[in-house]
């Protein structure tokens, strides 16, 4: 099972396998959009974005927007490459098993 050996740990979480999927096809989004859309708590999401980062798969920026701040995440080159060949590796192993 060649699959096997090329399947991405790093989304094995379905947190991040979520926020992979949202980010891949927004320009950005910010942290409570983020919040609202996979359902999760401020700890929980923040630890993901922070893996994420380390790996540098996702990229952030802050801001203000008016007198509050503002950080926006995207996908990064890197990540958006990374996620592709997960679903790639994943479409094989669906279509190696029919």
């Amino acid at each position: 099972m060649e699959w096997l050996e090329k399947f991405n740990k790093v989304f094995e979480s379905k947190i991040r396998l979520g926020l992979m999927s949202v980010l891949v096809v927004n320009d950005s989004l910010s942290f409570n959009e983020l919040k609202d859309l996979l359902q999760l708590t401020d700890g929980n999401l923040a630890s993901h974005l922070k893996a994420l980062e380390e790996i540098k798969y996702i990229a952030f920026q802050k801001q203000f927007a008016g007198r509050k701040p503002l950080t926006t995440y995207k996908a990064t080159e890197s990540g958006h490459k990374a996620f592709t060949e997960h679903l790639q590796v994943l479409e094989n192993m669906i279509r190696e098993n029919l």
